[in-house]
This record gives C-alpha cells, structure tokens and sequence, in this order.
C-alpha cells in the first residue's frame, strides 16, 4: 500500500487526539502515570496544529486513504554548542499502520523537513523500555547521545 504524509489538518484532531496512547504501547514508563503522559502529548499536538510555529513541523502519514500516524518535529538548541538542531518530539502510529513503514515514512519526512531548515542532526527521546521503537531508530541511523538516569526518593521524613 501507498504511504502519502502530508501536513496535518484540523480534520485529523481526532486521529491525533485518539493515537496518542500508542505511545505507550510498550507498557508503563517508570515516574509518570499514563494519564499524564497522554494530557501532554495530546496538548503538544493540539497547540502544534492551533498555533503552527514556522520552526516546527506536524505531519500525517495516511495509508489506504485514512491517517495512520503523526510526527511532530521543531526546532532545537542544543545545550552544550548552541547549535540550532530537528528535534522530533512526537511519532506514533495507528496499530493498523505497525509493521506497513508508516514510521518510517514519518521518520523520513521529518528528517528532510529539517535538513531543508539547514539543521546538521536531528534528536529524539524514546523511553529506555521501547525496545520496538529504539529498534526503529537504530535501523534508520540513530544511536544513543546522552542517557538520562533517574531514582525516585522516599517521600518527606515525617
């Protein structure tokens, strides 16, 4: 089947609104209840198409006519050279587009749309338990720059 991405459009708000669990798919990331996780990515989505910055991008892969995923990419900087880099903060696709390239059409719109902004690298965060999508990325020529450790603490001392 032919993938077509495209820009998002209001009539996707739905589409997005619905996908964003898909995040998770994996299971539960440590620290954060899914429901906050989804509060956050659904309101990044709604603002990226209600206020569209002209450093970001917000995409729709459709597959067979229908939306199947979405990414979100903007403009970065990165902390230790100040370089102005692509950042793709969102990519979720539609169970119905797993395994059919989906993700990796959205992966490559992104990364043109950002080597058009001049960017020299692209990044991207992805929990350490997201094996299928760390595998996606590996396979597209991403490797790991920076881990970020965590420890939760025991509550106040009463």
């Amino acid at each position: 089947m032919t993938i077509q991405v495209r820009a998002a459009t209001a009539a996707d708000r739905k589409f997005m609104r619905d996908v964003v669990p898909r995040l998770r798919s994996f299971g539960e990331p440590p620290l954060r209840p899914a429901e906050a996780l989804d509060r956050a990515e659904r309101e990044t989505l709604a603002r990226a198409l209600d206020e569209p910055k002209p450093d970001a991008v917000l995409l729709i892969a459709d597959l067979a006519g229908a939306p199947a995923g979405v990414a979100y990419a903007h403009a970065a900087t990165d902390y230790f050279t100040g370089e102005t880099h692509g950042h793709l903060s969102i990519i979720a696709v539609a169970q119905s587009g797993e395994g059919q390239g989906v993700g990796r059409a959205l992966l490559a719109a992104v990364e043109s749309w950002s080597a058009a902004q001049g960017h020299r690298f692209m990044t991207l965060n992805v929990f350490a338990d997201n094996h299928r999508a760390r595998a996606v990325y590996e396979r597209a020529g991403y490797g790991p720059d920076t881990l970020r450790y965590y420890k939760e603490l025991p509550g106040p001392a009463q």
